[in-house]
């Protein structure tokens, strides 16, 4: 094994973490890769892809929106949804933690994809529709609370792309080990050298700076210097020090 990322099509209902949650189904149920973990989330009941990595760099670059991997959404509907509403979508919707970013959106067709179970619930007198939608964030649910915004709330949510990585070939619950793109591997090793240029501020005391603030002359023993400290309030010094 020499990449540092698996790709994985997660099934609905699935937790996107190894650890046990109830009765829930998780990652250790399909996954057996040591120290690997998610790359970001992905929510119990939407489906798709999700990137696992065990490199620190790797997992933060994915996941974090300062980096702007776009991530682009199938996303099935409840009604035939408008170009008004596309528009909407397309200039940023405002949600209760506020402004959306502009959003790529659009009416697609219903894509060849695996049945879901349980499936969703048909309604004869209520069409479905469905749309790709590509966004930089990572609001919580976003995708479903800003279809629901503007007036179709989201009946199946699948993650198809993150970058230049998307579920072609990778059937649902399945995964396989991928190599990081070109310019992911720029942004690793770019984040990797800011990180180890940064320095402590000049302005912190080095361990060693309290022997060399003592005046000459007067060295004294670790006992005697207790004895000599003023009294001081303990409950004042611990409360500062929190």
């Amino acid at each position: 094994m020499s990449s540092h990322l698996i790709l994985f099509n997660k099934p609905f209902r699935v937790l996107s973490q190894f650890s046990a949650e109830g009765e829930k189904s998780t990652l250790a149920d399909y996954i057996d890769a040591a120290d690997f973990y998610p790359a970001g989330r992905l929510d119990f009941d939407s489906e798709g892809l999700l990137l696992l990595t065990n490199q620190g760099a790797l997992q933060h670059i994915i996941a974090s929106p300062d980096f702007k991997l776009p991530k682009t959404y199938w996303v099935q509907v409840e009604g035939d949804i408008t170009d008004t509403a596309l528009a909407q979508l397309q200039q940023g919707v405002t949600l209760k933690d506020g402004l959306t970013k502009p959003a790529k959106a659009e009416r697609i067709n219903e894509p060849k994809v695996w049945p879901r179970e349980p499936a969703v619930r048909y309604r004869e007198n209520i069409p479905t529709s469905w749309l790709s939608l590509q966004i930089h964030e990572g609001k919580n649910r976003q995708v479903r609370r800003m279809t629901a915004a503007v007036g179709f709330p989201t009946l199946r949510l699948i993650r198809y792309a993150i970058g230049p990585y998307n579920l072609d070939n990778t059937p649902v619950g399945k995964w396989h080990y991928i190599s990081p793109s070109e310019s992911l591997q720029n942004e690793v090793m770019q984040f990797e050298a800011h990180r180890k240029s940064k320095t402590p501020p000049s302005h912190r005391r080095r361990p060693s700076d309290k022997s060399q603030h003592r005046s000459p002359g007067k060295k004294v023993s670790h006992g005697e210097g207790v004895a000599r400290r003023p009294t001081r309030s303990q409950s004042t010094s611990r409360s500062r020090r929190k």
